[in-house]
C-alpha cells in the first residue's frame, strides 16, 4: 500500500526561496502510470465515527490525503492506520474503503483522482 507522510518528508523551498514544499509526489513522478488519464474529480469528505466508506472501486488512480482524524485505509487484501498528514494512493480498480479507529471520532480526507485513458463515465453514488 502506498502511504506517504508529512512527518517523514523534509520541507524544500521552492519558489525563489518564499515557500516551504513537503513533496508527497514529486513532479512528474506518476507520469508513466497517469499518462493519457484526467483530472476526475476534486473532493473533500468525512467519514464520521463508527462509519464507514462503502468498498468500491472504480477506473481511477485515487489520492486520499487525511486533514484530520485516524483511520483504517483497506486496499485490497491490505490495512494500515493513516492520519493527518498521509497522502493514500489507490490504483485503479482495486476494491478500497476506510473507516475511523473511534467510534467516537471522525476522519477527514481531501480527495482527487485521475481518470484511466478511455474510461468511460463513473457513477460515484451508487457503484
Amino acid at each position: 500500500m502506498d502511504v506517504r507522510s508529512i512527518e517523514e518528508v523534509s520541507p524544500e523551498v521552492e519558489h525563489n526561496g518564499t515557500v516551504p514544499v513537503w513533496w508527497l509526489v514529486q513532479p512528474r513522478e506518476m507520469f508513466d502510470i497517469t499518462k493519457g488519464g484526467h483530472l476526475e474529480l476534486v473532493s473533500e469528505f468525512e467519514v464520521a465515527g463508527g462509519g464507514m466508506v462503502d468498498p468500491h472501486h472504480h477506473p481511477t488512480h485515487e489520492f486520499y490525503y487525511v486533514t484530520s482524524g485516524k483511520g483504517v485505509m483497506v486496499i485490497g487484501d491490505e490495512e494500515r492506520e493513516i492520519s493527518q498528514g498521509d497522502l493514500v494512493h489507490i490504483p485503479p480498480n482495486e476494491v478500497h474503503s476506510l473507516r475511523p479507529v473511534s467510534a467516537n471520532a471522525a476522519i477527514h480526507c481531501f480527495c482527487f483522482a485521475v481518470g484511466e485513458p478511455n474510461a468511460g463515465p463513473v457513477n460515484y453514488t451508487e457503484h
